[in-house]
């Protein structure tokens, strides 16, 4: 399979997925992430509608009637997507995010399990703004990490300016084989500050949770409270970049694998931070690892800006804290309520 073009960071080209003058089965290169301008226009047609991924067929319109040409539309653009896989026609950027994949393929897979299994209930994504960078802070639970991966849907399908979140992913997603590689297809990075940056300043829509291992591998009686939030280090970033938090509450993904137990020995034995014994795994064996099908909510608050302060304010540690905490609160406070106003774990 031929490799993929890879478009450098300051390359202000069109990012259309075949280009003029290449041939089939050449190698194709790795693009550059966007500046904000031009992640803007990339979102909205010239009169700032979304433009449509699929292009019409060469050739005009399809014959016979609206069901044929659906089909044969959809035939002749799986085709030509294997095509562009086969012959490297295709664009990842530095981090190795492949936008058509991930648009076509891997949340084409995600979406019956956030729509169909925990029908997720989206509040807020109007406050994710619809151009430039930002930084969404959520809490972390699950014991594995499908509640970041359901926040991706979420933005990806229910943003009005169809905004793609890229997500800061732990060490340990980046050595596992085949998580790894499609992590990077799906738009994660290594949760750094320096690539943190780098996504913010390119106006991109980054998500962390800065609560780690801590938070996804908690035991199940400390459900909805959070754990430490660090030392701010997302807050420093997003200083830099001068780019908005926003905070995000989920609520449903504490209870698809209820961590009752952990066996530490084994964890340590395989590498991992933790080893979950919940009330069906290892118990039922594979059975035992299917998610419960918990009703999810996730709701997007308020931003908080930065832009207003001076660039030595990353320095203040005082103002790190205050602004962690604010953000930790805020995140608590609409988990409590998310809560309280929920009829059931299930429904």
């Amino acid at each position: 399979m031929a490799d993929a073009k890879v478009i450098p960071f300051d390359d202000d080209r069109s990012r259309a997925r075949r280009r003029p003058g290449r041939t089939d089965g050449e190698s194709a290169a790795v693009r550059a992430l966007p500046g904000p301008q031009q992640a803007a226009q990339r979102a909205s047609g010239p009169g700032g509608a979304r433009q449509d991924a699929e292009e019409p067929p060469a050739g005009g319109e399809v014959s016979g009637g609206p069901e044929t040409g659906g089909w044969e539309r959809r035939l002749a653009g799986g085709l030509s997507f294997l095509r562009r896989r086969i012959t490297g026609d295709y664009e990842v950027d530095e981090f190795g995010y492949d936008e058509e994949l991930t648009d076509q393929v891997l949340m084409s897979l995600l979406r019956p399990l956030y729509e169909k299994y925990f029908r997720v209930e989206v509040k807020g994504v109007e406050n994710i703004p619809s151009e430039g960078g930002a930084l969404i802070v959520a809490n972390h639970s699950g014991t594995l990490p499908l509640d970041g991966l359901m926040m991706q849907v979420a933005v990806h399908d229910h943003h009005p300016a169809g905004r793609h979140l890229r997500l800061l992913a732990a060490d340990l997603v980046f050595v596992l084989p085949v998580v790894n590689e499609l992590a990077r297809k799906a738009g994660h990075t290594l949760a750094c500050a320096e690539d943190a940056e780098r996504l913010l300043r390119a106006g991109e829509i980054v998500g962390v949770m800065p609560e780690g291992f801590k938070g996804i591998g908690k035991p199940f009686g400390e459900r909805y409270k959070l754990q430490r939030f660090g030392r701010g280090g997302f807050v420093s970033t997003a200083l830099r970049a001068g780019v908005p938090i926003v905070p995000c509450s989920i609520v449903g993904a504490e209870e698809i694998y209820p961590m009752v137990g952990n066996a530490k020995t084994l964890a340590r034995l395989l590498g991992f931070p933790y080893f979950p014994l919940t009330p069906t795994f290892p118990w039922l064996g594979p059975l035992g690892a299917l998610p419960l099908p918990t009703k999810w909510t996730i709701q997007f608050g308020e931003p908080i800006p930065t832009e207003s302060y001076a660039p030595e304010a990353v320095d203040d540690p005082m103002l790190m804290f205050n602004l962690t905490d604010q953000v930790r609160e805020q995140i608590q406070h609409t988990l409590y309520k998310l809560l309280v106003q929920r009829r059931s774990v299930f429904f």
